[in-house]
């Protein structure tokens, strides 16, 4: 059994952004030499997420008009004192927290259009994910 871990960096140029990062994990999974096993890919963050969809734009714009409806941004909430991203940490809890994804023959086994992104709701300043690698 092997472990790997490495740990991407970011700083998003807008505080509401969606990171394609499936490229990224690839690369590092083919750097572990791991064959069969899973890789999990956890954001360091309250106030982002980690989630497996399709790269298409409308989408993306889709999740955050439903976000904005069900939580506006720029309401009134008690944790923003001193703060104003309590919308960012609710957010996070609709999109998920982190994602395990299996390793199948040394590559990651992802369906048709599944792509994996790191969903950054309070940015514009220095974040981290961890990418986890266990197998064989």
């Amino acid at each position: 059994m092997k472990s790997s871990t490495k740990y991407l960096h970011f700083k998003t140029k807008k505080k509401i952004e969606f990171v394609h990062i499936t490229h990224e994990i690839e690369k590092f999974l083919s750097e572990s030499g791991v064959q069969e096993g899973l890789v999990l890919v956890n954001p360091m963050h309250i106030t982002s997420a980690v989630i497996i969809n399709d790269d298409e734009e409308g989408l993306k714009r889709d999740y955050i008009r439903i976000l904005q409806k069900l939580v506006p941004y720029n309401d009134t909430y008690e944790h923003n004192v001193g703060e104003d991203n309590a919308a960012a940490h609710i957010w996070r809890q609709f999109m998920g927290h982190q994602v395990v994804l299996p390793i199948t023959k040394g590559k990651l086994d992802l369906g048709t259009w599944e792509e994996v992104f790191y969903c950054e709701f309070d940015g514009q300043r220095e974040k981290r994910v961890l990418i986890k690698i266990i197998g064989e």
